[in-house]
């Protein structure tokens, strides 16, 4: 779990949400390997899984704990809250279709990466990637095309917050080759990660504007390096991007 900023946490809260996040990390866990994970006494953790349970965020299976699909109603209502996702979601699945790679569609929060919409066409490469799954932002296509539409000083907030950290031998690990990246992305109109987060795997991302030219978060199509990398891919799937995106942002400027 992050460490909070800003004003001091009320510790009890932030506790059950580390329960939470532990059992989720766990895939699910008894008493006891909790609280040796967590470091805590039995007596604590059992009082917060008691709890929990009550509430009915976690459910019960003989004595091991697991996350509760209650937490789906508040992952969907979060996912669908602002109209423009909803056309979004049928962008994604319409590009995946089209490219049989993998497509998401990534916002930012607290100045990680979120996906909202995952497809995956014929042939993509499947990865651990799912919906409600943080990343960071600066060795994805899609994030970077989202921090190239941030101001300047948000993305530096940004750094020193979450760090570089290097995820392969690709990865830019100073903030001024982010900014460099940055503005070759402004230039370009697209972003390209080549193997900056998983290797063998190259990705290109679009940023979605809102009506205000606010950036609402990037679409992004990945795929193994010996398809993507090719000079016919690589200015058929920025072309193919900007084409959506484009049509995408005429429909959310008219909700």
């Amino acid at each position: 779990m992050t460490k909070p900023t800003g004003p001091r946490p009320i510790k009890s809260v932030e506790t059950t949400f580390v329960v939470i996040e532990a059992i989720r990390d766990l895939d699910g866990a008894r008493l006891t390997e909790i609280a040796n994970h967590l470091n805590m006494a039995k007596s604590t953790v059992h009082r917060y899984l008691s709890t929990l349970e009550q509430l009915e965020y976690l459910t019960k299976r003989g004595d091991i704990y697991y996350v509760s699909h209650r937490f789906l109603d508040l992952g969907e209502y979060t996912r669908t809250r602002k109209k423009e996702y909803e056309l979004i979601e049928g962008s994604v699945e319409e590009l995946a279709e089209k490219t049989e790679e993998r497509v998401q569609f990534i916002v930012e929060e607290h100045g990680m990466g979120v996906y909202l919409y995952r497809e995956s066409g014929e042939h993509a490469v499947q990865t651990d990637s799912r919906p409600g799954k943080r990343i960071h932002m600066h060795s994805t296509a899609a994030g970077k095309a989202i921090l190239t539409f941030l101001p300047e000083s948000r993305v530096t907030e940004i750094v020193e917050r979450r760090g570089l950290p290097k995820m392969t031998e690709n990865t830019i690990t100073t903030q001024d080759s982010l900014f460099d990246e940055l503005q070759e992305t402004r230039e370009r109109g697209y972003s390209i990660a080549k193997e900056e987060n998983t290797e063998r795997l190259w990705a290109f991302g679009v940023p979605v504007m809102s009506a205000s030219d606010r950036v609402l978060g990037a679409i992004s199509i990945s795929g193994p390096t010996h398809r993507l990398a090719g000079d016919e891919k690589q200015q058929e799937i920025p072309d193919l991007l900007r084409g959506t995106v484009n049509e995408l942002e005429l429909n959310i400027a008219y909700l």
